[in-house]
């Protein structure tokens, strides 16, 4: 029966993630907002939102920090690997070279925040004490430093947008800007509500699996909540809104790290990072390395891929995922 309603979510995340990113590259169109920043913005907000309860209750209801921790930083990785799925369907160009050079500023600092928050990790009881409240210091930086990133991305992105001239014609002419965001509204219900319901599914699954809440959390339940993401991402690519799909996936990363604010203050037992397994330090560098590994595809733009199915950047994400996945397993820790 569980498995049963693991598939209905699935199914209503299907229906509902396309027509969501479809409604909201009809939004960037009509309110000139731009695909980077509905992306970064609006579709993260709501993709990553199942992260965020899985998260919180995992720490307020089930008491595991580190399956917490295990969501978001495993989260973090598979976004970034569906990056490597997107080229392999992207014909013919690598997809980070079709995309916008200027998510060069999302993809690192996004890295910059799961530093930090490693970083926080490796402290450790050194920070238990650094507290405003019931959240930690390190977790009120790291919030800080997620708004300044926004902040500056949208100033950015703002004098794109006033400096650059149309170059594509309306596509969503027959469809009325209330019309698109009451669509897109429910849509966004849709993805959310189902999108929830799978992260308690897959808590549920993960008990019955009988491994630790770091291995458990960094793989089963960062996958499934990630499935909204990969839904988004896939649609945006076929609707030929790469800028979208990309902007989706580095800032529901950012956003995942911005998550260990209200998770640390439903913790309520000290500082969430100096209570969490070392083990996650593992996939905390692997995110790292993938997110440089993106930094470097969108810098060096290549025209053709070196092999006919996926760029040179794409098996390496790939590999990097698989092998941090393994090194969690194989260190014991959490299981």
């Amino acid at each position: 029966m569980i498995w049963f309603k693991f598939i209905l979510c699935l199914a209503v995340i299907l229906f509902a993630g396309t027509k969501l990113a479809q409604y909201g590259d009809a939004i960037a169109e009509k309110t000139g907002l731009g695909r980077i920043w509905i992306g970064l913005v609006l579709l993260a907000a709501i993709t990553t939102m199942p992260e965020l309860v899985t998260s919180v209750s995992s720490v307020a209801l089930v008491h595991s920090a580190d399956l917490a921790l295990g969501t978001l930083f495993g989260s973090c990785c598979f976004n970034l690997s569906i990056l490597a799925l997107l080229d392999i369907l992207h014909s013919r160009t690598p997809v980070l070279s079709v995309a916008s050079p200027r998510h060069v500023i999302t993809a690192g600092w996004g890295a910059l925040l799961i530093a930090i928050a490693a970083a926080s990790i490796i402290a450790g009881s050194r920070f238990s004490f650094l507290a405003l409240g019931r959240v930690g210091i390190p977790s009120i930086v790291i919030l800080i430093m997620y708004l300044l990133g926004m902040w500056w991305i949208f100033r950015r992105e703002r004098g794109q947008r006033l400096h650059a001239a149309p170059t594509t014609s309306p596509q969503y002419d027959k469809f009325t800007t209330r019309t698109v965001c009451i669509r897109f509204a429910l849509a966004a219900a849709a993805v959310i509500a189902a999108g929830i319901w799978l992260s308690f599914i897959g808590d549920a699954i993960s008990e019955a699996t009988g491994w630790g809440s770091t291995f458990v959390g960094t793989l089963f339940l960062a996958i499934t909540t990630s499935a909204p993401e990969l839904v988004v991402a896939i649609t945006a690519l076929r609707l030929g809104a790469v800028d979208l799909a990309v902007a989706d996936l580095l800032g529901a990363n950012m956003l995942n790290i911005a998550m260990i604010a209200p998770v640390d203050l439903a913790h309520g037992q000290g500082f969430v990072l100096s209570s969490v397994s070392s083990g996650h330090l593992i996939i905390a560098s692997v995110a790292v390395m993938m997110s440089l590994l993106v930094i470097a595809g969108l810098r060096f733009r290549q025209r053709r891929k070196i092999f006919r199915v996926a760029s040179w950047y794409g098996p390496v994400l790939i590999v990097l995922y698989i092998c941090g996945a393994y090194a969690l397993f194989n260190s014991g820790i959490g299981l």
